[in-house]
């Protein structure tokens, strides 16, 4: 082959590489093109205001309410105040919630200067280091699930098992960064695979709105608060129960994605005010009106259902009196 022959087949190459390059651009542009348009937009559409942010730092104690949060992959936090990150558990490491003991839900645990304190009824207070890195780590179970926390000490111990008069002795423990997350998609399929929290029963962000516990209360003899339901987020401005349709929510800088609706067990009917549980209301009212579809029995049983269950699509900050947009597409 002599070299003007090298030449001509030389250029004949580069003209083939350029007329594919220039064929895949034009396809990748076209899908681009496509895809931008056929993508339907969002809509954002205004449901409800932020009336109410709660954290609950001790697993069925006392809610703490503040004006700002940060809303994290795990929930709400507020300083040192991080939701359900800590967690009354048995000598054998086993949950211990207001199911058991009732009067759980009037110990307050806050914070002050690097320290814990927890407060209850005719208790003197008692405060502890937040961190104690020489206390074991114990091997815990929620809902059968296993899960660590940093035990938090022999004194937090007595004073847990003296107030609510157990007859076994209680520990405190606390879930540190490095520690191992719980996986909700092990105990409910619905939830991705890639969710995680720490010690909630199941979703890091729970959902209610003022109206929907308005109407509750116009159906029973004696009238119940949002407390009672230990929601993360309170709603106000909408209709009862709007809350059960809107799949996507903006709040701020916050995307939040439902996954399933809260159904309900024998917690909801542990007075807040006074610790003690009546087994019956308002759940017996509740299973009057608020039971599932035949056909989403599999998922919730004969659970009554009061508040959604969230995950968080986009971390940020949550304040009162946020406006709440439902994204639709």
């Amino acid at each position: 082959m002599d070299v003007k022959e090298l030449a001509v087949n030389a250029l004949a190459q580069n003209k083939k590489a350029a007329l594919l390059i220039g064929a895949a651009g034009a396809a990748l542009l076209g899908f681009g093109l496509g895809y931008k348009y056929m993508r339907k937009p969002e809509k954002a559409v205004r449901v409800g205001v932020v009336s109410q942010l709660l954290i609950h730092p001790l697993k069925s104690g006392k809610a703490v309410s503040v004006c700002v949060a940060e809303c994290q992959k795990l929930g709400l936090k507020s300083g040192e105040l991080e939701d359900r990150h800590w967690l009354v558990v048995t000598e054998e490491g086993n949950m211990v919630t207001a199911r058991q003991e009732s009067r759980l839900v009037l110990v307050s645990l806050t914070f002050e200067g690097g320290r814990a304190v927890l407060n209850g009824p005719d208790m003197e207070e008692l405060k502890f280091p937040i961190s104690q890195p020489d206390n074991p780590v114990v091997n815990c179970r929620v809902f059968s699930m296993d899960i660590q926390g940093r035990d938090c000490g022999d004194k937090v111990s007595h004073w847990l098992t003296s107030f609510l008069g157990a007859e076994k002795t209680l520990r405190l423990v606390h879930f540190e960064p490095h520690m191992k997350t719980r996986r909700p998609a092990e105990q409910e399929p619905l939830f991705p695979q890639s969710e995680e929290v720490v010690y909630p029963d199941i979703a890091p962000v729970m959902l209610l709105s003022e109206a929907s516990v308005k109407d509750l209360s116009s159906k029973m003899e004696n009238p119940v608060t949002v407390e009672r339901f230990r929601p993360s987020i309170v709603i106000s401005d909408c209709e009862p129960f709007d809350e059960d349709s809107w799949e996507e929510l903006q709040i701020g800088s916050v995307r939040l994605q439902r996954v399933m609706s809260c159904g309900r067990c024998i917690l909801t009917t542990v007075d807040p005010e006074t610790g003690t549980i009546t087994r019956k209301e308002p759940l017996d009212t509740l299973k009057s009106y608020r039971l599932c579809k035949p056909s989403e029995k599999h998922i919730y049983k004969a659970a009554p259902l009061f508040g959604q269950l969230h995950t968080v699509k986009k971390t940020g900050i949550l304040h009162v009196g946020d406006e709440v947009y439902k994204i639709t597409r």
